[in-house]
């Protein structure tokens, strides 16, 4: 006997990756067996439920069963069970979790399909969909007016101290470059130039490090950058670019040299850490007052806060003039969510209201690496993307596809991680998250690409010597390339970490972390982002539209991004359109395969971008794609009435 099911093919399973609450699913499974089978279930959250034989297909029986989500969003797991033929088997989720075709197994599957359900209200800011974001690290942007610094001064261009000898003895990230508010608002143009439509700032507030994760005043912009009037002037003067502003928001803890905790007394309030009766202690655990104290993985410099404290919370969140809502109200179109799978749901739930109360259009972000659909954290299923909690996530899960595919070439897996998001994650959050290559918490794209040794399998001092050879160099530069066009025709608020365009190179903090070296932008580089964010732009089937693979065969694959019927992915009014994107990542051999047009409802294509003809006389479109290549064809509807865009399987 043997069962089949795949979750991402409408005859088993309609409709398509996450609903709303209250949504009806079906269901089937395909039975293969000599005998009529004695039973055939389907398991739900551990429910066994018995489906139901509807008719034979091509030899299989095909066994179906109807399903409603809950009324309020969360998982379901789902897997099946037959007996026959003298046997009993399972089927559920493939070994990489990846949905799509599943696994027979012998025993109850480890791993089962899923259905994410998510409230039916879940909206999240249009704008946040169709953004081009632009990460900055504030300290190494670019410096511009007069402010005082604290912490070690230091050149632009050097070096970042690597070696806790260079800060004395204790790593103490506080050697400062000078980057400033004023410097970032000089560089608008060049940021609209280049296509920016919204800005990502890591940590402005007062803080000792120059990472300021360990935030000091909540209420301040760090004196080195600037003032809080220099931030409202840079808000307002964005908006002139059309440039929003998403702040960094870290909240799971304090710095311990803060006014909150004051524990090296540099503020004039008193802390936590100076007495048991300062307003701010019972926002902090202390197993024993005053030097035990719970603490963000042991970092006495950064004690934990209790984010549902009373008085914690109504700081950060419920007071009319909250941090949430005054930052808000000072020009931030939205926040950033530092550690978000260490905050309690609880929490941000209540930042969410509390920042749409200020602003509907405000954006929540979080932190989180994994799939955030299905992520545990402290043993609980988290409800990141279920309605109530963020808008999106720093998606590293598309960085890791797009890596992992330049690199290793499998445009298979490719493929199936991709469309793995696209089933597991709401539309409205997908498309909202950062789809990102590059942060200040991860090697440089350009290094990975570079083919440079495993960080992992390195200490900072052999991370600063290692060199690349000028050939690993033209090899990392061209992957860049495709990975910036696949960056900005795939759906998500698509995010570029300050100085990719320049050709920046660095593994981890802090050489990741180098101040933009201006002088030498890497023309190539700058050109590609700038007519990729382009297309995109005059695309919304780039921003908005639906995406299905059209191809995937060794180190090639195509997909299709298209608007039909007038209306966009969230039933926005829109012109039809679509436009195919070839990527070959092969760095020795060429691809030359046919797309018959016709299967798309489509009579020609056009090269995107000198507009030539590049289909043939019978709807044929011929693709060659030289190694490390990218093409991208608009297509041309047929004059007949054509229903829906077909998914080709391989």
């Amino acid at each position: 006997m043997r069962l089949e099911h795949n979750s991402r093919e409408s005859f088993f399973r309609s409709p398509f990756g996450a609903v709303p609450c209250g949504a009806v699913i079906t269901l089937r499974v395909a039975v293969s067996s000599y005998s009529i089978p004695e039973k055939i279930s389907l398991f739900v959250n551990g429910k066994e439920i018995q489906m139901y034989y509807i008719f034979e297909l091509s030899g299989l029986r095909i066994y179906e069963y109807r399903i409603q989500a809950p009324d309020e969003g969360g998982i379901l797991w789902y897997s099946f069970y037959g007996k026959a033929d003298g046997e009993e088997k399972y089927y559920g989720n493939n070994d990489r979790f990846l949905g799509g075709a599943g696994a027979l197994s012998s025993n109850f599957p480890a791993k089962q399909f899923q259905i994410t359900v998510y409230e039916k209200d879940f909206k999240t800011p249009d704008w946040i969909k169709n953004a081009v974001v632009y990460q900055i690290f504030p300290d190494r942007f670019f410096r511009a007016g007069e402010t005082p610094f604290h912490g070690i001064e230091r050149k632009w261009g050097e070096e970042p101290y690597h070696e806790a000898s260079q800060f004395g003895g204790e790593y103490l990230s506080n050697d400062f470059f000078g980057g400033t508010l004023k410097g970032i608002e000089e560089k608008l143009p060049y940021l609209a130039d280049l296509g920016i439509t919204a800005v990502y700032l890591n940590p402005i507030f007062k803080a000792f490090s120059n990472h300021r994760y360990d935030t000091g005043d909540y209420e301040k912009i760090d004196e080195t950058l600037g003032t809080n009037e220099d931030f409202i002037h840079l808000c307002e003067t964005g908006e002139k670019y059309g440039i929003r502003f998403i702040l960094d928001g870290v909240f799971s803890h304090t710095g311990a040299d803060s006014r909150y905790f004051n524990r090296y007394g540099s503020y004039d309030s008193i802390g936590a850490y100076q007495s048991e009766d300062s307003p701010y202690h019972s926002w902090y655990s202390f197993k024993k007052f005053p030097d035990e104290y719970d603490s963000w993985w042991g970092f006495i410099t950064l004690p934990n806060t209790r984010e549902l404290d009373e008085g914690y919370s109504s700081y950060i969140l419920t007071n009319r003039n909250s941090i949430i809502k005054q930052w808000l109200r000072l020009g931030a179109s939205g926040w950033r969510l530092d550690v978000a799978d260490e905050l309690p749901d609880e929490f941000i739930m209540r930042l969410r209201k509390a920042a749409k109360e200020e602003n509907p259009d405000a954006v929540v972000i979080g932190e989180v690496w994994e799939d955030a659909s299905n992520k545990v954290s402290y043993g609980e299923n988290r409800r990141f993307l279920l309605g109530k909690s963020l808008d999106g996530v720093m998606n590293y899960v598309f960085r890791g596809a797009v890596l992992d595919y330049l690199t290793l070439c499998d445009s298979a897996l490719f493929v199936a991680r991709i469309e793995s998001m696209f089933e597991n994650y709401p539309a409205e959050a997908l498309y909202a998250s950062l789809s990102l290559i590059s942060t200040h918490d991860v090697p440089r794209a350009l290094t990975i690409l570079s083919d440079a040794p495993n960080v992992n399998s390195l200490d900072r001092a052999a991370q600063k010597a290692v060199t690349v050879t000028p050939e690993k160099r033209r090899l990392g530069i061209a992957r860049l390339k495709l990975a910036v066009a696949l960056q900005m025709t795939m759906p998500g608020a698509a995010c570029v970490y300050y100085g990719d365009e320049a050709g920046m190179y660095g593994y981890a903090d802090p050489f990741n972390r180098r101040t933009f070296d201006w002088d030498n932008i890497n023309s190539e580089l700058y050109e590609t982002h700038k007519k990729f964010i382009a297309l995109r732009a005059a695309h919304p089937a780039l921003r908005t539209g639906d995406l299905n693979a059209v191809y995937s065969e060794e180190e090639s694959v195509c997909f299709i991004r298209f608007i039909e019927h007038g209306k966009d992915k969230f039933g926005k009014d829109a012109k039809d359109e679509a436009l195919i994107i070839c990527v070959n990542a092969s760095p020795t051999h060429e691809t030359n395969f046919n797309l018959e047009l016709g299967r798309f409802g489509m009579a020609a294509a056009y090269d995107a971008f000198i507009g030539e003809k590049s289909s043939d006389a019978n709807h044929h479109l011929p693709v060659l794609l030289p190694p490390l290549s990218v093409k991208v064809f608009t297509l041309e509807r047929s004059p007949q009435i054509c229903t829906t865009i077909e998914y080709l399987k391989d």
